[in-house]
């Protein structure tokens, strides 16, 4: 009996009837959420054991890319949503699709190290979390925020208060099948799912023995850059402004959002007498998007990549 008492201790998170477990191939499903990804996927798809469940959500009705993976890789699932969803709603979408307790966040454009996973299999082993991610390798640009001081990342394995979306591993028994806000297209979904998950006092470690390479910015083919830049700058200014006004409240949204509009409505005026178009543009857009969020209109625009 003292016996199944100790067990139960350590296996058994007795608030919300929570079995701690450890994460393994079998109980894994990676979700990578895709739009005109070809030219980068494969080389995050080959760093992927091949025994691990993946599902690639193509925000497209691109046929030909998904018989392209599906001949190519074993144990992958492509779901063309015949329209952009945006990372939120596209990882929604995947965590829907997928029947593991534990589901792999993962960019197109990451590539994991040979043991990335084998250590974060060998760390989990009945540990509470709701929210754990390998260390990015790139010293220069960490992959996690510490907002409080008192907290320390010493350790091999850590607690944030934020990770980057583009590697984070769920335990889907520690959302209430609440994951991304499908309100946000693109910017800060990740950071709303962390701060979500952290006012319900659940945990987000990092394991640094775990790394992973991230290219950056490289998901979608570059000749699309015009169209892409327009929508960073649009998005940007609308999910920060909802972001800000959905946890912290109008007033504190609004402030620095409009001073941003007020300087971008002037030098977008300045570019265009110059003759400078592209940028002229793009400051256009990004009053475009604060605008927008203030009137509460949808986060409606999108890049053409046709």
């Amino acid at each position: 009996i003292i016996y199944i008492i100790y067990v139960c201790k350590y296996t058994f998170y007795h608030n919300e009837g929570i079995f701690l477990m450890q994460i393994t191939k079998e109980n894994l499903t990676i979700i990578i959420v895709t739009i005109k990804s070809k030219n980068i996927i494969d080389d995050c798809l080959k760093s992927i054991d091949p025994d691990i469940k993946k599902i690639i959500v193509e925000n497209s009705s691109d046929q030909e890319f998904a018989e392209y993976l599906k001949a190519k890789y074993k144990n992958i699932e492509c779901h063309l949503t015949g329209k952009n969803l945006g990372m939120g709603a596209g990882n929604n979408f995947g965590i829907s699709k997928s029947n593991t307790r534990y589901v792999m966040i993962l960019n197109p454009d990451t590539i994991l190290k040979s043991d990335t996973l084998s250590k974060i299999f060998e760390i989990s082993k009945n540990l509470e979390f709701a929210i754990l991610s390998p260390l990015s390798d790139n010293k220069d640009y960490p992959n996690y925020k510490i907002y409080n001081k008192l907290k320390n990342n010493e350790n091999d394995l850590f607690e944030v208060d934020q990770v980057d979306g583009y590697a984070m591993i769920l335990d889907k028994q520690q959302f209430n099948n609440n994951f991304f806000d499908e309100k946000i297209f693109m910017y800060l979904e990740n950071d709303d799912l962390c701060l979500r998950i952290k006012k319900r006092a659940k945990k987000i470690f990092v394991y640094s023995n775990s790394l992973i390479s991230h290219l950056g910015a490289k998901t979608v083919d570059k000749k699309y850059f015009y169209q892409l830049e327009l929508s960073r700058n649009w998005h940007w200014n609308w999910s920060k402004f909802y972001f800000r006004k959905k946890h912290y409240g109008f007033v504190k949204a609004f402030i620095p959002g409009f001073l941003i509009f007020f300087r971008s409505i002037f030098k977008s005026v300045y570019f265009l007498i110059v003759n400078n178009n592209f940028k002229s543009k793009l400051y256009y857009y990004r009053a475009s998007g604060f605008m927008n969020a203030v009137l509460n209109k949808s986060s409606w625009f999108r890049p053409r990549l046709d």
